[in-house]
């Protein structure tokens, strides 16, 4: 009997949206584009997601090798999330999907425009 691969898609598309997809990784990784983030800063940034929700989805771009996170020996702890050099390649589909957003947001603003007429 031939052992299962522990990760099995059926394309390179549902590889891809395994990592990056969901309602907020893709707004995570947008922002940590930008830089290393506190858990607090990423929170602040990410309007809508809970504590654990964005916990739970840091975790797994850890376990992804996306982000870093970084725990220092201090009191309070501080934890700084930045991109692995492997989370670096996402920057030019990120920026491709800001750059398609703002078009689709526009095109949203001129059909209500429209609409309204």
């Amino acid at each position: 009997m031939a052992s299962q691969q522990p990760y099995s898609f059926s394309c390179s598309v549902s590889a891809a949206l395994s990592v990056i997809g969901g309602k907020w990784k893709g707004v995570i990784l947008f922002h940590l584009l930008s830089g290393t983030k506190r858990f607090n800063e990423l929170h602040r940034m990410v309007p809508g997601v809970t504590q654990r929700m964005l916990t739970l989805q840091l975790r797994e771009l850890e376990a992804d090798n996306i982000l870093h996170r970084e725990v220092y020996a201090e009191v309070p702890p501080r934890v700084e999330y930045s991109l692995t050099e492997f989370g670096r390649t996402l920057e030019p589909i990120l920026m491709d999907l800001k750059h398609w957003g703002d078009g689709y947001k526009e095109l949203l603003v001129n059909m209500r425009e429209e609409q309204s007429a």
